[in-house]
């Protein structure tokens, strides 16, 4: 019994460092005094709404139908990617539940997150409070600009978009 509970804490600590941000950051006293004073210029753009990334309502020009095809790629692509992190439902696993997330954020928001989630967690505040909740960063999984499409198509699915 003891050894299995070992090797459960075991592998439990490995997948949280694994998925951590191995980023490495140092700065000096003067650096961090430097930055309190005087706020980033981007932080003053940011667009609470769209988040940071390249994505806007223009560029992914969504319809109020869903694309299937596209939506059942989104959930191989989400079984492979995501799914060890989030379920489709309301219930938090790793990451919070997806069930409702396309009436809670914008597309766009969406897909800057999922496709650029380190700046995201730095500056949104509601990526920031699901960071508290959920107390491990979303690890950027390298998404092309189709996974992450179809990725939200498979989302608008789960929400019964048709």
């Amino acid at each position: 019994m003891k050894k299995t509970v070992l090797i459960l804490a075991f592998a439990v600590t490995t997948f949280l460092i694994g998925c951590g941000n191995n980023e490495k950051t140092t700065t000096t006293t003067d650096e961090q005094a430097t930055t309190q004073e005087q706020p980033a210029p981007e932080a003053e753009a940011y667009d609470a709404q769209r988040g940071e990334g390249k994505y806007t309502a223009e560029s992914l020009a969504l319809t109020d139908k869903l694309d299937a095809p596209m939506a059942k790629k989104g959930e191989d692509a989400f079984g492979v990617k995501c799914a060890s992190c989030h379920k489709t439902s309301d219930e938090k696993l790793v990451g919070p539940g997806l069930k409702d997330v396309t009436t809670r954020r914008t597309p766009e928001w969406i897909m800057n997150f999922i496709t650029n989630p380190d700046p995201m967690l730095d500056k949104d505040p509601e990526a920031q409070a699901m960071l508290e909740l959920c107390l491990v960063r979303m690890p950027n999984q390298n998404l092309s600009d189709d996974e992450a499409r179809n990725i939200l198509e498979f989302m608008r699915k789960i929400d019964g978009v048709k």
